[in-house]
Order: structure tokens, then sequence, then C-alpha cells
């Protein structure tokens, strides 16, 4: 049976995917620019807009990180407000587990809910490290067991809520008002959360928001497995993101899911061409550009946690080991290998199979799932990855800002809607809906 593609677009906010130096680059805080990628994802028939959000900018030798952007607004703000200008398209948000309290992420993620007729969705994350709590002041309070732990609960927390207020509840009377019969009263009591009360908000469109988890760790395929509806990840090969689907759905079972109940979109860039071969080298351009000499060197003191500053980015790796006991010179980005030694090991193996200088390797090492061709060639390869089984369809992460997405909604959908794999039309009044 032939699978219809789902896909999502990211407008991120701590990344290292935006070219910030082209001339079509625009504002990435202005609300127009919000708007004109989400018009331009429903445009596409895109199942939802997808907002990553960081609790404090990333710092590096005491310098705010310039992949980092500054000043961006609140994302359920954004998503509020994206609620009155567009009428199918999903809205998604990254809301932290760690760093907020269950009532305050329901009523949030219940009032866009609310606003849009049934659209959001809530992008379930765990936040890492003491340095970012300090703005909460919970700084390093929850080891990373602790956190999954938290998270569930949580997530469990917030669903209760939600589901506290019972269908028509709500009762509208002319000469009376609005009251509620029976409003959701709740009670939970558990480790990490003893709360009770009345929710404020009654039953949404959706019922039950979409949950998004991102992440790739077992913990994380395990909490997706038994809660989240989809799994946002990262993987650079056909045959990784078949292993990636296959071991996370196979997970399903054990609480009693269904294999369809959860869909796996990975994040993926793309670069067009009128030929595969111009595209080949605009996408080489564009890492080019991503990874600039001193993002480079940046990047590899977060591993080094050593002044590198004086090594030539086109030469080779280091030859002195990082020091794991210094001071690591890098503030807010996760480390998913904590042994840098070995990691720096794993690095050197690949620079010098590959004869790759230091920027070479960082752009080797930090690439994201790339769909690079024309047309033709990019929508073939998004239908093999899905019908194959390495995803039920992606997140598009464009390198431009705000008009990154225009081209391939122009080009690319039309291909994907011929070979009937992708809707022409909206079906469904809500997210959930359209997703299931």
């Amino acid at each position: 049976m032939t699978k219809q593609i789902k896909l999502a677009a990211h407008f991120p906010g701590v990344n290292n995917t935006t070219v910030w130096s082209d001339p079509a680059s625009g504002s990435q805080i202005d609300f127009a620019s919000f708007e004109h990628l989400a018009r331009t994802a429903e445009r596409g028939k895109f199942d939802f807009l997808f907002l990553a959000e960081g609790l404090r900018l990333r710092e590096h030798a005491g310098k705010i990180l310039d992949s980092d952007v500054v000043g961006r607004p609140n994302t359920t703000t954004v998503l509020a407000a994206l609620s009155a200008v567009t009428t199918h398209l999903g809205l998604a948000g990254t809301l932290s587990s760690t760093f907020n309290e269950p009532y305050e992420v329901a009523r949030q993620v219940a009032s866009i809910d609310h606003l849009s007729g049934g659209r959001a969705a809530w992008n379930v994350v765990t936040s890492p490290d003491a340095w970012t709590g300090k703005n909460f002041r919970r700084g390093g309070f929850l080891k990373r067991e602790d956190r999954y732990a938290r998270a569930e609960e949580f997530l469990a927390t917030v669903r209760e809520l939600w589901d506290s207020w019972q269908p028509g509840t709500l009762v509208g009377d002319k000469e009376n008002g609005v009251f509620a019969r029976d409003p959701g009263k709740f009670v939970h009591s558990g480790q990490q959360f003893d709360i009770h009360g009345e929710f404020t908000l009654p039953r949404t469109p959706q019922g039950q928001p979409i949950v998004i988890q991102a992440g790739d760790s077992d913990e994380g395929r395990e909490f997706a497995a038994k809660a989240a509806d989809v799994i946002f990840s990262r993987h650079g090969t056909l045959e990784d993101g078949q292993a990636f689907f296959h071991d996370v759905k196979r997970r399903l079972a054990a609480y009693g899911r269904e294999y369809g109940e959860l869909l796996i979109m990975p994040a993926a860039t793309f670069v067009l061409g009128d030929t595969d071969a111009e595209a080949e080298e605009h996408a080489r351009q564009i890492r080019l550009q991503q990874v600039r000499p001193a993002t480079a060197i940046q990047f590899l003191e977060q591993v080094w946690s050593r002044d590198l500053s004086d090594y030539d980015v086109d030469g080779p790796l280091p030859e002195v080991d990082p020091d794991p006991d210094a001071e690591p010179l890098t503030w807010g980005r996760v480390r998913h290998e904590k042994d840098q030694l070995a990691l720096a090991r794993k690095w050197r193996a690949i620079a010098e199979e590959k004869k790759l200088s230091i920027r070479e390797l960082v752009i080797e090492v930090t690439a994201r799932q790339q769909f690079v061709g024309t047309p033709s060639t990019v929508a073939s390869t998004i239908d093999e990855y899905v019908q194959s089984d390495a995803a039920d369809g992606f997140v598009l992460v464009p390198h431009l800002t705000p008009t990154g997405l225009d081209a391939f909604v122009e080009k690319v959908v039309p291909l994907l809607q011929e070979r009937g794999v992708f809707r022409t039309e909206y079906t469904g009044t809500t997210l959930r809906e359209q997703l299931f």
C-alpha cells in the first residue's frame, strides 16, 4: 500500500542551518517572517509549522554564538498570532518539561488549540544543563535519568488536565450567560508533581493536542513509543533511517499501541537546482557558508576544551588531545558523547580516512539529512525514503528565512502530488485528523 507523505516546515531559533550572509536572508524575529513561512507551508498543504526554542542564548568563550537568534519572540505568542493568519496548518511549539510546570504548559497549548480550531502541537523536550537552569534558579538539579522521569510524568499530568473537562460541560445560555457544569477538577499526586484544583479551559477541539518528541537516545525512543504522536529525529542515510524507524516502531506494542500511531519525521534540508550537478555545487557552497572558519574552530573547541584559534581551519586536526578536566568553553550546546577523548579519536579516524581538514570534518559531522538535486530527483528521493520505511515524512529546514521554502512548494510539492503520495487539499479540520 502506497504511504502518504507527511511534511512539516521548521523555523529554527537555535541552529547552524541558516545562511545569515546570503542577500536573500531576512529577519529571524519579525512577525512578517513567521507569517511568510507559515503561509508558504499552508499553500504547499504541509501538515504543520514547527518552532524550536532555546531557553538561554548559547555562549562560547564568553560571547554569544553567532548561530543563535537574539531577540526571538516567545514561541507560544508567535503560534497564537499565526493561528489568525492560517486556516489549516498545524502549529507546533517547543516547550521544556524541565523548566516549566504542567498546569502552565497545559493552558498554553490548550489556548493555541482553541484559538486555531484544533491545530496545536507540543514538542516535549528535556533541558540538559545547569547553565540554562540558572535562568530558572534550578541549576544542576536534575540528572539525565531524572529529566526523563519528570518528562514522562509531566506529559501524563498535562493530559490529565486536558481530559479534566468532559465534552458538553460548557453551556451557553443567552439569559444566564456562559457557565460550566462540573468544570475541570483535577487531582494528581505523583513523585514529580502533587497538584489539585480546576483547569480553566474546556476540552479543546482536538481533545488531546498532538505531542511531538525530539530525541534519538534510548530513553527518548522509549518515551516516544509510550506517549508521543510524532518523533522528530535526525538520520543521514537511508539505512540509518530504516534502522531507527523499525527500532522505534517495534517498541509500540509494549504500550498497546499500533504501528501507525507514531509518525517518524526526521529533520532534513534540501537544495534544488536545474541539474543534479548544479544542485550539488550549490549545496557545497551553502555548507561552506554555514560552517565559516570561526564556526569550525568554535565547534572543535567545544570538544577539545582548549583555545584552538591559532590552528589553520584548512589544516589537519590538532595533534594535542582534548582536555576533559578543563572548564568548558561552550555553554548551552549539548554534548552527544561525553567522552571527549573517544570522540576526538573517532573524528581523527574520519579525517584520516577521508583526508579532511578541520573545516571539512566539521561539515561532515554536522550534516543533517539532505535532499539535493533537481525537483524531480528530490521528489523521487523523499518518496523512496517514505515508501521504504526510513520515515513517515520529513520536517524540512530551509537554509534561508523566510523565503527558503518557496521553491520547494512551487517545484517539488506538485511532483509529489502527481505521484499520488501527497495531498492536493486539506481534508481534516484538526491537525490530528490531518496526520492520522
